[in-house]
């Protein structure tokens, strides 16, 4: 199906469809709009009957009259969105504190979580880093000179360290996370906006705005869009659980090398521009975030919330 077809369908697939009881059989209603052009509502007509699924929902009704309807949440792992002022926002998982209500030097610019998936850490482009859950604190570059400001952060598989990254590649390694090398005093033609560790916490990537990727460690080089003129700029990186990774530009464009593509958001009009990706814990999918906490679901990854609609103190910034 066309890239417009899929939105509409994971609609469906997300929120369901209520099967009117009258009209004509198996047609669903719209408004008279130029955005819904006669060739996508010709190709939605060819989804056959067969694709659906009858849902039960008598069991969600709070009571026979009431007109209120109860809320399951979706399965699978969830994910927490971070705001720059170091507000958390947990959906399908827990939530253990956050930065939010606190003084901060300098803005939140990433966010990375424990082997347990019960802590996190949020690191500030001042190196500041901030421990919750079970996450522990093994060090941080606050209140030390830095040449250029920390863009991300990731954590190593065990969850006893992680390593910090800023912006002209420099690369700080803190608990049981090794160095391996970085881009620190070196030429870059575009600043580095992200990292992301291999399966055994035995390499990472740096990924910079233009798309290019440097390999330390165990971390592969499987390709770049280094050399390729892009839309807009990538934003961050993630490494696929089976091998690979993926990047993701401002416009939700997702590029894989070594990771099955599930989808983006590259062809769509987007409220407030993409700014990180997740993949799903054991592989098969993963989420985009937006600056506004929109999150955008593919593959296995089930939505569980999102902050859209909401009225933020400060953008997201980092999906984990």
């Amino acid at each position: 199906y066309s890239a417009q077809a899929q939105v509409v369908l994971r609609g469906m697939q997300h929120y369901g469809m209520i099967l009117a009881d009258n009209g004509s059989n198996w047609y669903f209603g719209g408004t008279a709009d130029p955005a819904w052009p006669q060739s996508l509502v010709d190709e939605l007509k060819n989804i056959p009957a067969s694709a659906f699924d009858a849902v039960d929902e008598s069991s969600l009704m709070v009571s026979a009259n009431s007109g209120q309807a109860g809320v399951l949440d979706a399965p699978g792992p969830g994910y927490r969105l971070v705001a720059a002022d170091g507000g958390v926002f947990a959906f399908g998982d827990g939530f253990y504190g956050s930065a939010g209500g606190l003084a901060l030097e300098a803005p939140v610019v990433g966010i990375a979580d424990t082997a347990s998936g019960n802590g996190y850490w949020l690191v500030a482009s001042d190196g500041g880093v901030f421990a919750y859950g079970d996450a522990r604190f093994f060090g941080s570059m606050g209140g030390k000179h830095l040449n250029a400001p920390i863009v991300g952060m990731a954590s190593t598989p065990d969850g006893n360290g992680y390593w910090l990254v800023a912006k002209d590649g420099g690369v700080f390694a803190y608990g049981d996370a090794r160095f391996f090398g970085s881009m620190g005093a070196k030429h870059l033609n575009a600043p580095i906006v992200g990292m992301t560790a291999t399966a055994d916490g035995n390499g990472y990537w740096l990924v910079a705005s233009d798309g290019g990727v440097f390999a330390y460690g165990d971390g592969a080089f499987l390709g770049s869009m280094g050399a390729v003129k892009l839309h807009k700029p990538v934003v961050g990186m993630a490494a696929n659980p089976g091998g690979g990774y993926w990047l993701v530009a401002s416009d939700g464009g997702v590029f894989s090398f070594g990771a099955p593509f599930f989808g983006s958001t590259g062809n769509l009009a987007l409220s407030r521009p993409v700014v990180g990706i997740r993949p799903l814990p054991g592989g098969g999918g993963y989420w985009l975030v937006g600056a506004d906490g929109g999150v955008f679901t593919f593959g296995g990854a089930n939505f569980h919330g999102s902050t859209a609609n909401d009225l933020l103190t400060a953008p997201v910034v980092a999906l984990g």
